[in-house]
């Protein structure tokens, strides 16, 4: 039964390079014929044959339609300050989120983030990906300082402190001379790396799941290696003849020029080019059973292991415009329309071949009966000398150019639908604006922007997000103490060491001018909310501060083009706002008046008893007249029992008087009515 045992350097070597190899292989024997392809049709080119004296115009689609989708999808990227913001996981994450943002950025812009955003979108869209390689390079500066008039003691403690370069005495006995100090410090830094010259293995599906990725830097001296501290022995035996022809062809397949024969290294061995290959896997090193990610560093064209160290991530960020599911690589924007500039090549040149002929039409030249020499000449105006009538006719070439345009309108139209580059997204014509309303107008924007949005889209959950997260942990990982930065218009210490790692991300970059006017009016709605909870119930409403108000109308005028919001808002922070009620309450104080804060509330206490003796009036008022309600329906219903009982009465009285006639008159007998009566009215108990 195997188990696992910690690895030899050989062992290591021959794995790593195997990977390299196979990875390389594969990237240059399916992915590099479909770049080549894609970077000639970009220059203008197609596979299209011609024939002598033929048009040989070339519809450049691909270059116009990358060229019209750039400038789109930078300003996506580059108009909002914060492209990519990190989202807190818990409450004590929330200032440190805010931090994270803000200092990526930072470093961002300082890395030249725009030139590096713009190389990996054109690679995108012509190369299939855009690779973007985030790194933290460690930097030496030297700075050297003349001295002069220092004595035997003070040149001794100068002598310890730094490094003299040059040192003599005057008349005086003084010394005189350079010294150098060094200083170290390292960044953050961002590059975009050649597609060529990044491989990945041929299973894989995305960055994180990579068996093997890394890149090959044919670009670095032998000097260059040297001073990462390696031996000069080691890394010269790798520079030689094979790895120049391997460079000529590198070079020969990003420009189309070779550079063989340029012997810039001639008698300086320092300068001689070396293939550095950085590679990224995970290995089983140390025989525990777990393989680890490490970073191998290897040299020459046979990847002779250098270096290896283990790695945190990988330091790549992958950009595609058109990525394609369960698969690494996509398809770039010129493949998509690779053969429509082939159709489009062909139309135009028949085209304007058909112009040509029928501008120019041919002759039909009855033997014998002309001048030659005179046909021949093409002058205007010439004189053509002819034996008889009719002996030079012009052979007619129908005009056809007509029937044509409509076919190249369609697949123009059949281009903008693939790629979303449309002159409705680039803007309407005027006659597309008539007896057109307003929702009409944007519902046509957003159709034709929808390609373009869904490609700016892929962009920035791919590339940019893992981008700015690659930023965010390096300046965490090699943070060594807290540092100023300007947040919200105040230099305010930062510590990366203190921020979560496993912050979650979200995109904030503007897809169209309709999302910006969307939030402008989302954000004008919230100052006014806002505004109304702090006139109503003051600085300690509890829900609104001066800080809150203060980011709104920064962010309406950020969406506004106007970057420094310093210059129109002073700083604001929960702290300065805190300090800014508590100076004045002393002040109020120091007046012998009553503290505002306090006589705020105060005022808000009265306001509510108020409130509330008003409500117990009411509700007393409706109690009041209820009782008043009820008392009157009594007395009706007392009233109407009192004629019921009067109506019953009268009744019983007739009919009394009805039954005494009826007994005097049949039998004799006299009632006493009277009688009768006042035992009814005698009360009952």
């Amino acid at each position: 039964m195997l188990k696992p045992q910690k690895m030899k350097r050989d062992d290591i070597e021959g794995i790593v390079s195997d990977a390299i190899e196979d990875a390389v292989s594969f990237i240059e024997s399916e992915i590099s014929d479909d770049r080549l392809k894609a970077q000639r049709y970009f220059d203008g080119k197609v596979d299209l044959g011609h024939e002598e004296g033929r048009s040989r115009v070339v519809a450049t689609k691909c270059r116009d339609t990358v060229r019209a989708l750039k400038p789109s999808l930078m300003r996506v990227f580059m108009k909002s300050d914060k492209p990519v913001e990190f989202v807190p996981i818990g409450p004590e994450d929330v200032k440190a989120a805010e931090q994270a943002t803000t200092f990526a950025q930072y470093v961002f812009n300082k890395s030249n983030g725009y030139a590096v955003v713009a190389d990996a979108i054109h690679d995108a869209c012509v190369k299939k990906t855009g690779i973007v390689k985030v790194y933290y390079e460690d930097k030496t500066e030297a700075d050297i300082e003349d001295f002069s008039g220092l004595s035997e003691d003070q040149f001794a403690i100068a002598a310890a402190e730094y490094d003299i370069i040059e040192v003599g005495q005057d008349e005086m006995g003084l010394y005189f001379g350079k010294a150098s100090t060094e200083q170290s410090k390292g960044d953050v830094c961002i590059e975009s790396v050649a597609p060529e010259d990044f491989f990945v293995n041929r299973e894989a599906k995305d960055i994180d799941t990579a068996y093997i990725c890394g890149h090959r830097n044919t670009d670095m001296r032998v000097g260059d290696v040297v001073a990462m501290g390696y031996s000069f022995d080691e890394v010269i035996e790798h520079a030689g003849d094979d790895q120049d022809t391997m460079q000529d062809e590198a070079d020969f397949e990003r420009t189309g020029f070779s550079t063989e024969g340029d012997d810039e290294s001639a008698g300086d061995p320092s300068m001689k080019k070396v293939m550095v290959t950085e590679a990224y896997m995970k290995m089983d090193v140390e025989g525990t059973g777990i393989a680890k990610l490490y970073s191998f560093l290897c040299l020459g064209n046979d990847y002779s292991l250098l270096d290896y160290e283990l790695a945190d991530d990988k330091p790549f960020s992958v950009f595609e415009v058109d990525p394609e599911p369960h698969t690494f690589f996509g398809r770039s924007l010129v493949e998509l329309i690779i053969q429509d500039q082939d159709a489009a090549t062909s139309m135009l040149r028949g085209l304007l071949d058909n112009v040509a002929l029928t501008n120019n039409p041919g002759l039909i030249v009855l033997d014998g009966q002309v001048n030659m020499e005179d046909v021949l000449n093409n002058e205007i105006g010439a004189i053509r000398r002819v034996k008889s009538m009719g002996a030079i006719e012009p052979f007619a070439i129908p005009f056809i150019a007509g029937t044509v345009i409509p076919a190249m309108q369609y697949f123009d139209e059949t281009i903008e639908n693939k790629t979303g580059v449309t002159r409705a997204s680039m803007g309407l014509a005027p006659d597309t604006l008539q007896n057109t309303t307003a929702a009409g107008v944007n519902a046509t924007v957003e159709a034709a922007s929808g390609q373009s949005e869904l490609i700016a889209r892929n962009l920035a959950e791919g590339g940019m997000k893992r981008l700015f997260k690659l930023i965010m942990l390096l300046s965490k990982k090699h943070a060594s103490a807290e540092t100023m930065m300007r947040l919200d218009g105040q230099f305010v210490p930062v510590d990366p060491r203190a921020w979560n790692a496993d912050m979650d991300m979200i995109v904030n970059v503007g897809l169209g001018t309709g999302g910006e006017v969307e939030r402008e009016m989302v954000l004008r709605e919230t100052l006014q909310w806002q505004m109304q909870i702090w006139q109503n119930y003051g600085p300690t409403n509890g829900l609104v501060t001066l800080t809150h108000i203060r980011n709104t109308m920064s962010d309406i005028q950020k969406l506004g083009g106007v970057q420094n919001s310093d210059r129109y808002l002073a700083p604001m922070s929960p702290e300065l706002e805190q300090m800014l009620l508590q100076q004045a309450a002393q002040a109020a104080q120091a007046q012998g008046q009553q503290d505002p804060t306090a006589a705020l509330a105060q005022a808000e206490v009265t306001k509510a008893q108020i409130e509330a003796q008003t409500r117990m009036q009411i509700e007393q008022g409706k109690l009041e007249q209820k009782g008043r309600n009820d008392m009157a329906t009594a007395q009706i219903k007392a009233q109407t029992a009192n004629m019921q009982d009067d109506f019953k009465r009268d009744e019983m009285d007739m009919k009394m008087a009805f039954e005494a006639a009826d007994l005097l008159g049949k039998y004799g007998i006299q009632l006493d009515q009277n009688q009768i009566r006042r035992l009814q009215a005698m009360p009952r108990q």
